[in-house]
């Protein structure tokens, strides 16, 4: 066996739920799809899952790749790139017919659907003991049973992750040594309005992206790259003390990561804003206070539309009794807290809720029924979106049209998918993907300012 031998993934139906193409993307490599997965997909297609459109798309795929091939073709492997659009897929495709599989003592028990998959496995190693054959799969467990098994190679899906670890994702800022300054040595400095744009050399800042924050030790300096080339970057002087002024609905940044998080918010040129952080560090109060100020006071948008990913919302909300907002309801309690939280000096707070609610046009929507919508003139929070894949944000950020603004929130430590980890979180995805992209800019919220309990918890739980 040799690196440049072509290899077996066999994928588990999880795969195809995370990414419906990922059998497109092993290359040179073929790839192998149990019959247990076909019924597996079958089952979820018609569910009301939010996983549902997933399995229609993987299963029409599917089709699409082996229309044209006889059974034995099939069975045996057809070249993916026949396929239309399977550019970089050289290698073929399978059906495994594991329902030929015989139970015997010496097998795991084949009525449930994962010991089929890894039977299948072994016996795709058996066959092709020559070559590497690897089961694909995000469950833990199961790459777990597999290995105990006798699988030789489990693998997690990887090839929408883009880091390796999490702490080298991006902050969205970086926080400098020293005084900024004394580094600097050329400078040239223009005056553009009230605002003043600076050039320095690209050698101070090595690694640098667009709307990327720059920070110091002094607590007087702060900036934002506005552009770059090999030789230069060009920042946008924000000052320390003009930052920390910043005020949405009477809310005031408590840190300079709070002012950095404001200072994108506020800006309608920034399409995309990304704030991750542990839980108690503002990101979903900072997000409603900016939505506010940029929909009432301002004007510059129409409505703001709350959604967050619900795992059992898909199942439930039909048989839940109201409208689609009063459904959603439980699930966007912290949209509500927040807006309490804003609103709780007023004389009547119930009075001040109802006014609000109708003034901004809040709507409360589920993720089912984001798709297909092209939403325009609005911003779009999207809270807790660490549960959701690469794929499902994907689906919503596509939906947004002209002279929209979303609002992507998330704490990475706190993952409730069976599936996803932080370094394969779709959070963890768009904020890599989009962090040059000029209409974007990502902070992480630094420091928990909930409470003293909540910052204790933070830190040593």
């Amino acid at each position: 066996m040799t690196e440049t031998t072509p290899k077996y993934y066999l994928l588990d139906t999880n795969i195809l739920l995370h990414e419906p193409l990922a059998f497109l993307n092993f290359e040179e490599h073929n790839v192998v799809i149990p019959m247990v997965v076909l019924e597996e997909l079958d089952n979820i297609k018609d569910r009301h899952k939010d996983v549902s459109r997933e399995a229609r798309v993987a299963i029409r795929s599917l089709e699409d790749a082996l229309k044209d091939a006889s059974p034995e073709e099939i069975l045996a492997g057809v070249p993916l790139s026949r396929m239309q659009g399977a550019h970089h897929a050289e290698g073929t495709l399978a059906i495994f017919p594991d329902y030929q599989l015989k139970q015997t003592d010496s097998v795991l028990n084949l009525s449930e659907n994962d010991h089929r998959i890894i039977q299948a496995a072994l016996e795709l190693q058996k066959k092709h003991s020559q070559t590497k054959v690897v089961l694909v799969t995000k469950d833990i467990n199961m790459r777990l049973k597999a290995k105990g098994a006798g699988i030789k190679f489990v693998e997690d899906y990887r090839t929408d992750q883009l880091i390796d670890d999490i702490r080298f994702l991006s902050k969205g800022f970086v926080e400098l040594e020293g005084d900024f300054w004394q580094n600097v040595g050329e400078v040239t400095s223009v005056q553009e309005g009230r605002e003043t744009f600076h050039e320095v050399e690209r050698a101070v800042l090595p690694t640098v992206f667009r709307n990327q924050y720059l920070i110091d030790e002094t607590e007087h300096f702060a900036a934002k790259v506005v552009g770059y080339d090999s030789e230069h970057v060009r920042i946008h002087d924000l000052g320390f003390e003009r930052m920390m002024s910043y005020h949405a609905w009477g809310i005031h940044p408590k840190n300079i990561y709070q002012a950095m998080a404001m200072n994108a918010l506020l800006d309608p040129s920034i399409d995309l804003v990304i704030l991750t952080g542990p839980a108690g560090s503002g990101k979903t109060l900072l997000a409603l206070a900016s939505a506010l100020e940029l929909v009432i006071e301002q004007g510059i948008y129409e409505k703001i539309i709350v959604t967050r990913n619900t795992p059992e919302i898909a199942e439930s909300i039909g048989y839940l009794p109201g409208t689609e907002e009063e459904k959603m309801a439980p699930w966007l309690a912290a949209i509500t807290d927040s807006l309490e939280v804003l609103h709780k000096h007023d004389e009547s707070m119930d009075s001040s809720l109802n006014y609000i609610m109708n003034k901004a046009n809040i709507q409360f929507k589920s993720l089912n029924f984001m798709r297909g919508r092209s939403i325009q003139n609005a911003i779009v929070l999207l809270d807790e979106s660490q549960n959701l894949t690469a794929s499902q944000l994907k689906t919503i950020i596509t939906r947004c049209g002209t002279g929209t603004k979303i609002i992507c929130s998330g704490n990475l430590a706190q993952i409730d998918s069976y599936y996803l980890t932080a370094v394969t979180s779709g959070l963890t995805y768009i904020v890599e993907r989009f962090k040059d992209y000029p209409g974007s800019a990502t902070v992480n919220l630094n420091g928990v300012v909930r409470s003293n309990l909540a910052q204790y918890a933070e830190e040593n739980l």
